[in-house]
């Protein structure tokens, strides 16, 4: 007996249980004119006048979305108010990381890293979403978010001005 328990490890490392499929990063990017901490403030400041409310919110049209501290928070028109995430890393203006669970509680919680950066043409701004595997539904938040994103962020660089 090469052990004291009963299921030694198979030496090739094998545990026989299947491997978890971690699920891509889902990453997506716009350019807004201006500088960084002009594209960073428009994002971070002034949430509430270009997110998609009426689609991507708990309570709706008339709610506000703001970051607030180490928050981001929407708030109802009757003021309840929901924690999207907690800001764990905050880098103003070239970046910041939520743990994101919008709609959800922190047990059910994917990352959200927003990288911003100059470019020719003004700012980039970048989307990387990821840890997916910390969703309820993996397979399903990801795909909410590859549908998502795109449109969000376009909402965003019309507000700061792109064609």
């Amino acid at each position: 007996m090469n052990t004291l328990f009963s299921h030694a490890q198979d030496p090739s490392g094998n545990s026989g249980e299947p491997a978890l499929e971690v699920p891509d990063a889902v990453v997506n990017t716009v350019v807004v004119p201006g500088g960084v901490a002009h594209a960073f403030a428009g994002f971070t400041d002034h949430t509430h006048l270009w997110w998609p409310l009426e689609s991507e919110s708990n309570y709706g049209a008339g709610s506000y979305v703001e970051f607030e501290e180490n928050l981001i928070l929407e708030t109802a028109d009757d003021g309840r108010t929901s924690i999207w995430g907690t800001l764990d890393d905050w880098q103003p203006p070239f970046s910041f990381h939520a743990i994101w669970h919008p709609g959800t509680t922190a047990l059910w919680s994917t990352e959200l890293r927003v990288v911003f950066r100059p470019v020719e043409d003004g700012t980039e701004v970048r989307v990387f979403h990821d840890g997916f595997e910390g969703a309820e539904d993996p397979a399903a938040a990801r795909s909410r978010y590859v549908e998502a994103w795109p449109g969000i962020l376009a909402r965003y660089a019309r507000f700061m001005g792109a064609a």
